[in-house]
């Protein structure tokens, strides 16, 4: 398998200058945060495209995935999401989702992440919600088809997808091959979930892993990895064991005060444990 690390922990350094760091690290890939202050999709221009795949050319490194889960150039990670009772509100974040998939296309990316739905708004049942996620989905799904280029939806905790059962219950709903699943390990371990006998029951509908390490108590808090609970080596030797070839990208976003130190530790635990 190959690894990569988000540009999230790099909020405070130039795109350029984080992949440089990130390949320097010795990473295969680095995913991209669709968003500002690193490739905001409604505002990114030609020549911001071409300086991208340029230093990812010199560096010889990939992309790992197209993150379009975060959307703080209009509010929070957060917000608007796909299912906000304002309808003018949510249709932002479906444009935003439209235009992370033509900069994928631009990129050559296969996929991009996305958010499972958002917060269920205070008021509303799941039932809405879910209905008004699946509305939301069949706007983006015709140009996902047409540029070919997958929207993974990334179940996360307090969010209206959280678990694996509760991904495959959407697949129902959604007709279309495009919509895949981007397997957060440790978001599912958040939930009570154990990554790694999850990895069967989502292989077949997954492109792409995020890997961080959870504290014991099971709280959302991306830590580095080796300083949680989770039993990395389990999950990752789920994913050898079956062959997989694809990347998983590390994601400590919480990092951003030391995102060059955190990336080579995280890289360093890989090569330790004999991963990377």
């Amino acid at each position: 398998m190959q690894f990569g690390f988000s540009t999230n922990a790099f909020r405070e350094y130039q795109l350029e200058d984080a992949i440089e760091a990130i390949a320097d690290a010795g990473y295969d890939g680095g995913e991209i945060l669709l968003d500002e202050p690193h490739l905001y999709p409604p505002d990114c221009t030609e020549e911001e495209i071409k300086r991208v795949a340029d230093v990812l050319q010199r560096h010889d490194i990939a992309v790992s995935n197209g993150n379009a889960f975060m959307l703080t150039a209009i509010e929070d990670f957060h917000h608007p999401s796909y299912i906000e009772p304002d309808e003018a509100y949510r249709q932002k974040r479906i444009d935003y989702t439209l235009a992370a998939l033509e900069t994928a296309a631009d990129l050559e990316l296969p996929y991009i992440s996305i958010e499972p739905g958002g917060p269920i708004p205070d008021g509303k049942s799941r039932e809405w919600a879910t209905d008004t996620f699946v509305d939301s989905l069949e706007q983006v799904v015709p140009r996902a088809e047409e540029l070919e280029v997958d929207l993974l939806v990334e179940p996360e905790p307090d969010l209206l997808i959280e678990t694996g059962g509760e991904f495959l219950t959407l697949l129902d709903r959604v007709g279309s091959e495009r919509v895949r699943c981007n397997f957060d390990a440790g978001h599912f371990y958040c939930v009570g979930e154990d990554p790694a006998d999850l990895v069967e029951p989502l292989w077949e509908h997954t492109s792409h892993y995020h890997l961080e390490d959870i504290p014991a108590d099971r709280s959302h808090e991306h830590t580095q990895l080796g300083d949680g609970a989770m039993d990395i080596d389990a999950f990752l030797g789920e994913l050898e064991n079956r062959g997989y070839d694809g990347f998983v990208t590390v994601e400590l976003y919480p990092y951003e005060e030391t995102p060059i130190e955190t990336a080579r530790a995280a890289m360093d635990y890989l090569e330790e444990r004999g991963w990377a």
